[in-house]
């Protein structure tokens, strides 16, 4: 009965993790890439979910998205860490957390760190999206631009603007709630 129910468990789409790699490798490093912007943390990642899923792959009811979930959390976690190093000139298209207002007096430190990290998992899921819907994102909510002021800047239609943001900010709140920031 064990074996009947081992082999259920991962017998849908994968025998073994060897196969998971053949199939999974490429959209892994694209996925781990593009939250990451980094080729060789992109392949550590994946290569650190490949190694924890040889350790688990018996009790890993679906491979694919165990595997997706696992990058995601890693390149999180390197993420975080990345936060913790501050680089002597901050890129200039992203405020550093300098550029913060935390001297709220109502913060209390520990707010402020919960604060700074929630500001860091919006960038992360902000990274997730397509080049023109961050763009969109960066117009209306950094620049204030009204649909009609973006739709100049862009080219594209208001309408269009419309339908491209809703679905940028429903992407946000997708990865946001992944991550526990919203519920």
């Amino acid at each position: 009965m064990a074996e009947a129910q081992s082999g259920e468990v991962n017998a849908p789409e994968f025998g073994s993790v060897e196969e998971a790699f053949l199939v999974l490798e490429a959209p892994l490093l694209a996925y781990a890439l593009r939250l990451l912007k980094e080729p060789a943390m992109a392949q550590d990642v994946v290569q650190e979910a490949f190694m924890r899923l040889h350790t688990e792959f018996e009790s890993v009811r679906d491979p694919r998205r165990w595997l997706y979930r696992t990058v995601h959390n890693l390149a999180l976690n390197q993420h975080r860490r990345d936060r913790k190093v501050v680089p002597l000139h901050p890129p200039a298209a992203e405020p550093s957390a300098s550029d913060i207002d935390l001297t709220d007096p109502e913060l209390l430190p520990d707010e402020q760190i919960a604060r700074l990290e929630n500001i860091g998992l919006v960038r992360l899921s902000l990274k997730t999206l397509d080049e023109r819907s961050r763009e969109l994102v960066r117009l209306k909510f950094t620049e204030g631009l009204s649909y009609k002021e973006m739709s100049e800047h862009t080219g594209l239609s208001v309408s269009n603007i419309g339908y491209l943001l809703h679905h940028a900010l429903k992407t946000i709140e997708a990865e946001l709630a992944k991550s526990g920031v919203i519920s």
